[in-house]
């Protein structure tokens, strides 16, 4: 398989994973003017599902070093698989909710304060995994720093989307409730990450201890969690959105091509960025590799505040309050940097 053993090289890949993990949303802003996102979320898994069989038949197969897919997913062990799959479940609730959250609220809003507190305990979540494996690749105190960064960029944002001017009563009770299942989201998203991180050998992907797994056969297990796990969230969500009408799920097979392929591009752009958290965890670290990937926020923001314009007509304040949130983003990102050096 290919591993990647330079941290620089590790780096930039972070930075991918944060413009999959802060971009895949448009996928759904494209498609929501005609379809419902209960609809699109199958679409998404399903993307990730093809993207990940990809990257392990590809990326995983061919190479010098480590056991390739085959070999690594014949030799897992069943507590390997169970926590994978358990990270699977996790997330797919957690998204669900984001998704949901995007919807409602926007994704200048739903990102920053979901991803933004999912970094930040997620990030002690790695850190306690890798602790407990050996394998800690990071500067805590810079880490600390570029952390606490961020949680001032998320408040900032926070900030800046409650002086939004313009919305009736009833947009205002909605974005009330997109702002929750944002913060519940985030803290459910926390988890995902570090369980799938317990079933992987972080200290060397070339020689990893049996029947832990690598970054490819960790990738193709979770996404199969995901689509599992939501033939159970799937229904109900259907039945009882967070917002609007129940879907009856017919509707989904009266999608055009073109908005089927929107949902799964949207979630192989995801799958992309978490195969690459997983690869860059081997160098980087979990820790860092996950910190700079939920840097996504700040993607996001760009994309709701400068493409789909989720601020328009907002008072100069909040314009300066956005690009504050901009610039902590960036010094925090810098610090996380920085402290897996």
């Amino acid at each position: 398989m290919v591993i990647v053993h330079n941290y620089a090289l590790a780096v930039v890949l972070c930075f991918v994973i944060m413009l999959c993990w802060g971009s895949w949303g448009n996928t759904q802003k494209a498609a929501a003017k005609s379809w419902r996102y209960e609809l699109f979320y199958w679409d998404y898994v399903i993307g990730m599902v093809i993207f990940a069989l990809i990257l392990a038949l590809t990326l995983g197969t061919f190479g010098s070093e480590g056991r390739n897919f085959f070999q690594d997913i014949s030799q897992a062990s069943w507590s390997s698989i169970l926590w994978i799959v358990l990270g699977g479940f996790i997330f797919n609730a957690s998204n669900i909710l984001l998704s949901a959250s995007t919807s409602i609220a926007g994704m200048s809003v739903a990102f920053p304060l979901g991803c933004g507190l999912a970094l930040v305990l997620g990030v002690v979540n790695n850190l306690r995994v890798e602790m407990a494996q050996g394998a800690l690749k990071s500067n805590i105190a810079l880490l600390a720093v570029g952390v606490a960064l961020v949680v001032a960029a998320v408040i900032v944002n926070g900030i800046a989307s409650g002086k939004k001017e313009g919305v009736s009563e009833t947009s205002k009770a909605d974005q009330r409730k997109g702002v929750v299942l944002a913060l519940i989201a985030g803290v459910v998203m926390s988890f995902f990450s570090s369980f799938v991180m317990r079933a992987m050998d972080l200290k060397d992907f070339a020689n990893m201890e049996p029947g832990k797994v690598g970054p490819y056969t960790a990738i193709v297990l979770f996404s199969l969690a995901v689509l599992v796990s939501h033939f159970v969230f799937g229904p109900i969500i259907m039945k009882k959105p967070f917002v609007g009408e129940p879907v009856a799920m017919s509707s989904y097979f009266k999608g055009d091509a073109k908005t089927h392929i929107v949902g799964m591009c949207g979630g192989a752009i995801w799958c992309l960025g978490t195969a690459l958290s997983y690869i860059a965890a081997g160098r980087a670290g979990a820790s860092v590799s996950y910190a700079l990937g939920q840097g996504a926020p700040m993607i996001a923001a760009i994309w709701g505040v400068f493409i789909w314009k989720e601020f328009k007509g907002a008072k100069k304040s909040v314009y300066a309050l956005l690009a504050i949130m901009f610039c902590l983003f960036v010094a925090g990102l810098s610090l996380i940097v920085a402290a897996g050096n």
